[in-house]
Formats: C-alpha cells, structure tokens, sequence
C-alpha cells in the first residue's frame, strides 16, 4: 500500500467509519441529559468569558479556570452515562480504545497550527491577541498552566463530547456540538481561538461519531493543546 493509500485508510478509519456499538438510553433520560446539559452550557460559558478576560499573572486565572473544568466536567457526569469508546484497529479485524489513531490524529492537527502560525507571526492584527493569551504561560507558572491546560482539554471532552453531543441526538451532533464549541470560545474575544475551536471540535466530533465515546477525543484534545502551549510561543517570538 503506497503513502497516500495508507493515509486515506487512516482517515476512513479514524474519521469516516463508525465502530458497531450499543448505546442506547430511556426518552426520560435522554430529555434529562438535555437539561443537564443546557444548564452546564450556560455556566460554563459565562465562567469561561470571565476566565480569559483576567489580566496574565493574576491567580484569580487558576481558580477561574479549575473551576471552569469543575463546572464542564460536574455536567457531563450528572448528565448520565459516559463511554469511553473503541477505534478500527490497523488490520481492520476488531476494535481497541482509541489511543494510537488519537495521538497520530493530534500530531497532524499540531503541525497544521504550526504552518499557521509562520503566517500568524508576521501579521500584528493576528499575533498579538493570540500573545497576550499565550502571556498566562509567560508571566505565571507554565507548569501550573500545563496542568490547567490538561484538566480542562479533559473537562471539555467529558462535556461537548460526552454530553453534550449525547444530548443532541446522534443526526446531527457533529455540526451542533462543533458550532456551540466555536461560539463558546468566542466569549474569549480572540478570532483566531474561535478557528481553531471550530477545526479542532470539527476532527473531535468526527472522532466521537466513529468510536461512540470521549477517549479519542481527549487524546488528540491533549496532544493538540499541549503542543500548542509549548511549541507557539518560541515559534511566534522567533519569527516575530
């Protein structure tokens, strides 16, 4: 199988063709999950506008944001059953947790966002928003905020992914819970955080609709944001 075969079976397998699960919940429950999740919405929303809107340096940004994860991950568990779900394996026979396609899928989006960013550096209007963003890392502590980037990647999957798009029902929870991430991370004022929650919710719902479940979504969540946090600012400051 040459190069470009082998990517695109990677992609129908990762992205494209849904794993044969079970899942199923009562018509009590599903308008229960929906109430659970709209409240969730609301808060988180609010708390996130907040969160990213307190100057870089100030701890209140710590507690904002573990709370921020508090809120999404408290909705999602209240909201009723999680799955982790499961991935095509590379033969194609079975089926395992969806771990390996997850970080491969993660990698490619973090070097898509670094061919941006050589783009980004160079254009004031786009780089400086993003800067001061990034400034939460520079001014505080990095490993502090590493760690608050870890809990609330998950906090967020458990929630647009888990759910949220379990509560939208499964004809079109990639578009709703892809839109809704997008104008969430609005509330943050940045237009560039704004596409990038739209590619990244985009691939992770893709991800949720063929593994049934929030673990590959979390993974490439993880992969992505970690890389971001440690790989943009070198790569801005460089080529500013």
């Amino acid at each position: 199988m040459n190069v470009v075969a082998e990517f695109r079976a990677f992609l129908r397998a990762a992205l494209v063709t849904p794993v044969e699960r079970y899942h199923t919940e009562s018509d009590a429950a599903f308008r229960r999950r929906r109430v659970v999740a709209a409240v969730t919405l609301v808060i988180g929303a609010v708390i996130l506008a907040f969160a990213l809107r307190i100057e870089p340096g100030d701890p209140r940004f710590y507690g904002a944001t573990f709370a921020l994860a508090g809120v999404w991950a408290g909705g999602a568990f209240l909201s009723g059953p999680l799955h982790l779900g499961r991935a095509h394996t590379r033969g194609g026979s079975g089926s395992s947790r969806a771990v390996v396609q997850s970080l491969a899928l993660g990698v490619m989006l973090l070097a898509l966002f670094m061919v941006g960013a050589l783009v980004v550096a160079r254009i004031p209007v786009l780089r400086e928003p993003v800067q001061e963003l990034l400034d939460h890392a520079r001014v505080g502590s990095l490993p502090l905020v590493a760690l608050i980037t870890v809990v609330n990647g998950i906090a967020e999957e458990l929630y647009f992914r888990g759910a949220l798009y379990a509560a939208v029902g499964r004809r079109h929870a990639v578009a709703v819970t892809t839109v809704v991430y997008a104008l969430v991370t609005a509330a943050a004022g940045i237009p560039l955080l704004v596409l990038a929650a739209a590619l990244v919710g985009l691939v992770v719902a893709f991800q949720r609709r063929v593994t049934g479940g929030i673990l590959g979504p979390i993974v490439t969540h993880l992969t992505w944001s970690l890389g971001m946090l440690f790989l943009l600012p070198p790569v801005l400051d460089a080529l500013s």
